[in-house]
């Protein structure tokens, strides 16, 4: 075992793997999947929640075993927790998303795979043993959707998530003050001052990138720049890997797409819609069709000075009333307890999303199978220490379970890692 991947097997907390991600990833790359919007404190506020919420504990008990199996829109997770699609996640680590496929498989969950990935659906969806589903962004209009829509079923993805927090992408400022389409622009065509001006920006990134040679040489070796290879055009070519932000803006979702796109997609699998807010979209989302629920506000990286995923759950989610929907939520989850203390709410499972990227970042298959350990082992204690034995407990006894915190301030809380 070499010096990094002891350190992978040394980590205890998800923070320890984000921080090996860092070392590992130069930051012109890694800020992409740090970043939130304008001042971030929505995406701070989403750690800061999980953070300030507390629970009880039951004492006196003991359960030789623990069931951390859920159900989710009619389909079983072995563990209460899905990978979120998380966007050029191959640009962190070789095939990353055929990766992250793989140890979901292994964990008997869900991987999610975004449009935005580098990664085919077909490898995506071989390299795994258990189940898929496919987030979906209109890029490049309907008939590119409907394209990938087709080619996920027949891929056997069994689950389409609409996202639909995406109408313009959000301002992330420390990301793009690094100017990273700068950085990787071709050379080709340029005049001959140009050509100098952009070689003289890419030799300004040596700091960042010759302490990082081991993922220099994998990237390239992976093929370099990675394209969206799942978002082809009627001449049969992927989406270059371009300005992001033009292309959402270009292809924001409205509830009338909702309409054609359950239609191509059908009934045999579920419908989940991504980037609820408010009841009343919750409640709209069913009424188009929709199966199933993600509450989120993207990780903090669309919209600043919105609440944090888990005021959402506790505040909006009760308002849904009477429904068929199965509640999700994604948005600063980093650790067993926080799983915990969202399922206590009555969702029946969560997504994670940046503790797959620094997983995934750290190591490969090998980081992201330490982060599932680490967040399989906070569980199973946090469980054993409240004294609930199985999800389903912890869903229904929920409000027994948690406990307002009396402390003023935040000077007790950890310091912000990620």
């Amino acid at each position: 075992m070499n010096r990094h991947d002891q350190k992978i097997a040394d980590a205890l907390t998800t923070e320890d793997l984000w921080k090996l991600m860092l070392g590992r990833v130069p930051p012109i790359v890694s800020e992409y999947f740090r970043g939130g919007a304008d001042a971030e404190t929505t995406m701070r506020a989403n750690v800061r929640a999980f953070q300030q919420s507390q629970t009880t504990a039951y004492g006196a008990q003991k359960f030789p075993n623990l069931d951390m199996s859920t159900t989710v829109v009619g389909q079983r997770l072995d563990v209460p927790w899905f990978i979120s699609p998380v966007g050029s996640l191959r640009s962190l680590y070789p095939k990353a998303d055929a990766v992250a496929s793989r140890v979901a498989g292994e964990y008997g969950t869900v991987m999610a795979l975004s449009t935005l990935s580098g990664t085919s659906l077909e490898e995506v969806s071989a390299a795994s043993k258990g189940t898929c589903w496919f987030q979906l962004y209109l890029c490049g209009g309907r008939e590119t959707a409907l394209r990938g829509i087709a080619r996920s079923k027949k891929a056997g993805f069994k689950g389409l998530i609409l996202t639909m927090d995406t109408g313009v992408s959000g301002m992330r400022a420390m990301h793009a003050r690094m100017k990273p389409m700068e950085a990787v622009a071709p050379f080709k065509g340029l005049g001959l001052m140009e050509m100098i001006e952009l070689a003289l920006r890419k030799i300004s990134l040596a700091p960042q990138m010759l302490p990082r040679l081991p993922w220099l040489i994998r990237h390239f070796r992976d093929g370099g720049l990675i394209q969206f290879v799942n978002v082809i055009d009627d001449k049969g070519e992927p989406m270059p890997y371009t300005d992001i932000g033009t292309q959402l803006a270009a292809s924001a979702v409205t509830w009338d797409d909702l309409k054609w796109i359950k239609e191509a997609w059908g009934n045999e699998h579920p419908l989940i819609v991504k980037g609820i807010h408010c009841a009343y979209d919750a409640r709209k989302a069913e009424e188009m069709g929709a199966t199933g629920v993600v509450w989120s506000n993207h990780g903090g990286r669309q919209q600043d000075r919105v609440p944090p995923s888990l005021h959402m759950v506790a505040k909006e989610m009760p308002l849904v009333g009477d429904t068929r929907l199965d509640f999700m939520m994604d948005g600063g989850i980093r650790n067993g307890t926080d799983i915990l203390i969202a399922l206590s709410y009555g969702l029946k499972a969560v997504g994670i999303g940046r503790v797959t990227a620094g997983g995934v970042g750290a190591g490969g298959h090998a980081g992201l199978t330490r982060a599932f350990e680490i967040l399989s082992s906070d569980l199973d204690r946090a469980m054993r220490l409240v004294g609930v034995q199985n999800v389903e407990e912890i869903r229904s006894r929920g409000s027994e379970i948690r406990r307002e915190s009396l402390l003023a301030g935040d000077s007790h809380l950890p310091p912000f890692e990620f």
